[in-house]
């Protein structure tokens, strides 16, 4: 089974989250106080690792607690609906009993609520073919059908066994089976089979390290009054994992197999984390089992104690792991949790709060490295953070953005509540900072490694420019050679820094940049400094034939105009023509008389942004139909592309 959707509502902050995709690997982005981890509160209960139920009082949303009654008169509150693909493997039991026509299609959907231990399914069970799979087995007559040939379900056909006065064998035996059945559904006989494969929910966050010290009596008290707290949960987590027992470890005879046993453990997860770990590898997790001191702090002076310490051997010194590196510390001990959870759960998706928040920003690059190399293969991975190190630059669908949204009427603030969304577009910029951070810093590393540099002003130009080589390409004529590099500059004035900057790397650099009244003595003194050759400096002017140019402008209007209705959804009054955006603004520069068009328009309509048409062309291809205005752009970017492939060469 494999999660594709989520819709969370009525949860702490969460009123309505929006329905949101689940990938392989989806990361929640948010500032502090976002309630990212009420999202992931609300997965976890569904099939909690641990026992975890929602609560009422803790988990409703406070500010209509005092209402929960008038609006749930039946006691219950719906937290989350999950939507589940079935694999064939999910598929095969049930069909292997009820027929491969049981369910209609591989989709169903599994919801959890505050009043109630139940889980509701939604399966798409067809149950008139589950009946007729149980006749075929039988082989029955078609006297024996006939009785049931009005049956729709299970319960139908149990009533109308149960009323016929004589039933032959095969009737008595058809009748047996669907005594078995609850109610007499195949439905939930069907929940019973797929629940066997449903994953477990396993959560931990950043703050969930082991103890460096344990007092084996204390824990063992504390299990005994179901006391025990995260911390140590994590030793025992890693005494499983280790093949031993608090029971063993209290016997004095046994140290040394035990300390063995410990120590086998530690170092093979340790190993597993030097793998990926890039900080310092000269770190091992050391274990020491003894008898506690009387003159020792209470409660490690008496009984066995534990103690785990972090070996420097470029120092040659032990410390305790309570005081060794935060982040190694909690590298550590999740893999201690993970190790044990892959003995005893097995197929689990894992939800992971803040993971390596204390990490160097390398070091969480490495532990990202680690979710998509070791977890994803066998687990669905759902994470938050606000680290641009670790967001996935080169998953970037898989990236969720989760914001408290409030909005303002006058200065009446309306709350809506946690929001998440997969739109970067509709976010504050402070939400923003970690995906811009991330690309930003994506961007700057290609740049040391991608021989061939194209700058350009910004974001828009590289959508533009790779959909439209992508036009091209696929109708068999020159695109934008794969060898380039696309980098954002940022303007003009930013472009001279940069080749200064980069250059000594030998980055071989053109430059695309728009044309502004404003720029021309700019790209003079460019194209005269020795910063780059002046062959590999182009404007879009070079190729539209106007004085001024963006690279809006190599579209056709026609074509720029189709866009603009097509990506806004404009309709009515504020359908936009080639003669309202000539009417709007008197200059040369199409994207100008774009911006003046949008500000006479209504309020309803969403704000101009030179970024949001690009995104929604390069998201939707299928708008490049073959036209007299697309061959006229497409002519316009085959002659740039073969200019700037010549810088190649």
């Amino acid at each position: 089974m494999k999660l594709v959707s989520a819709h969370i509502t009525n949860f702490r902050s969460i009123e309505d989250s929006n329905k949101f995709e689940i990938g392989d690997l989806t990361c929640l982005v948010g500032k502090n106080e976002s309630r990212k981890t009420a999202i992931l509160q609300a997965f976890y209960g569904i099939s909690p690792f641990s026992p975890f139920v929602y609560d009422r009082t803790r988990d409703y949303p406070r500010r209509h607690l005092s209402r929960f009654d008038d609006r749930h008169p039946n006691g219950e509150s719906q937290v989350i609906e999950t939507h589940w693909n079935l694999s064939p493997a999910d598929i095969k039991p049930v069909s292997d009993i009820y027929g491969l026509n049981a369910l209609k299609n591989d989709e169903i959907a599994i919801s959890k609520s505050i009043g109630t231990d139940t889980q509701y399914w939604s399966i798409p069970c067809d149950e008139r073919a589950c009946l007729d799979h149980l006749i075929s087995e039988l082989d029955l007559d078609e006297a024996e059908k006939n009785p049931l040939k009005n049956a729709k379900n299970g319960k139908a056909a149990l009533s109308i066994l149960n009323e016929l006065s004589q039933r032959s064998d095969k009737l008595e035996e058809l009748l047996a089976t669907l005594n078995q059945l609850k109610n007499g559904s195949f439905h939930e006989e069907i929940i019973k089979i797929l629940s066997r494969n449903k994953p477990k929910f396993f959560y931990t966050s950043h703050f969930d390290r082991m103890s460096g010290e344990i007092s084996i009596n204390k824990l063992e008290s504390d299990i005994q009054q179901n006391t025990v707290n995260p911390s140590d949960q994590i030793f025992l987590d890693f005494l499983e994992y280790a093949g031993t027992s608090i029971a063993e470890l209290k016997g004095a005879s046994k140290h040394e197999d035990l300390k063995a046993k410990c120590e086998g453990a530690s170092n093979e997860i340790t190993d597993e984390i030097f793998q990926f770990w890039s900080q310092n590898d000269a770190l091992k997790v050391v274990i020491d089992i003894a008898e506690g001191k009387p003159g020792d702090k209470a409660p490690f002076n008496s009984g066995t104690i534990v103690k785990i310490r972090i070996e420097n051997s470029n120092h040659r010194v032990t410390v305790p792991l309570s005081e060794r590196s935060a982040g190694f510390v909690w590298f550590f001990s999740f893999l201690s949790q993970f190790k044990q959870l892959k003995k005893t759960a097995g197929n689990a998706i894992l939800l992971l709060d803040e993971p390596g928040l204390t990490l160097h920003g390398k070091a969480q690059s490495d532990l990202l490295h680690y979710i998509e190399e070791r977890l994803l293969p066998e687990h669905q991975v759902i994470f938050t953070t606000h680290s641009p190190f670790m967001v996935p630059a080169e998953r970037m669908a898989d990236v969720r953005i989760v914001e408290d949204v409030i909005k303002y009427e006058g200065r009446r603030p309306t709350v809506l509540g946690t929001k998440v969304s997969s739109d970067a577009l509709l976010v504050d910029k402070d939400t923003l900072f970690p995906l811009q951070a991330a690309l930003g810093y994506e961007i700057t590393q290609s740049l040391f490694i991608g021989k061939n540099t194209l700058l350009v002003e910004g974001p828009s130009d590289i959508l533009y420019l790779q959909a439209f080589s992508t036009a091209l390409k696929n109708r068999k004529r020159e695109g934008l050679d794969s060898r380039w590099t696309i980098c954002p500059s940022g303007g003009i004035d930013k472009i001279s820094p940069f080749a200064s900057l980069f250059g000594a790397n030998n980055l071989n650099i053109a430059v695309l940049c728009d044309l502004a009244s404003g720029d021309k003595s700019k790209i003079e003194r460019l194209r005269k400094s020795q910063v780059l050759k002046a062959s590999q400096l182009f404007t879009a002017a070079d190729f539209t034939g106007k004085s001024e140019s963006d690279i809006e402008d190599f579209l056709h209007p026609e074509l720029f105009v189709q866009l603009l209705n097509s990506a806004y959804s404009l309709s009515k009054k504020n359908i936009l023509s080639v003669a309202k955006l000539d009417a709007a603004l008197n200059t040369e520069r199409i994207v100008k008389k774009a911006e003046a068009a949008f500000r006479l328009m209504t309020q309803d309509v969403q704000e101009f942004d030179h970024f949001y048409p690009a995104d929604w062309l390069i998201r939707n291809s299928t708008f490049l139909v073959d036209s007299p205005e697309l061959d006229e752009t497409l002519k316009c970017f085959e002659e740039a592309f073969k200019l700037i492939n010549k810088v190649l060469q």
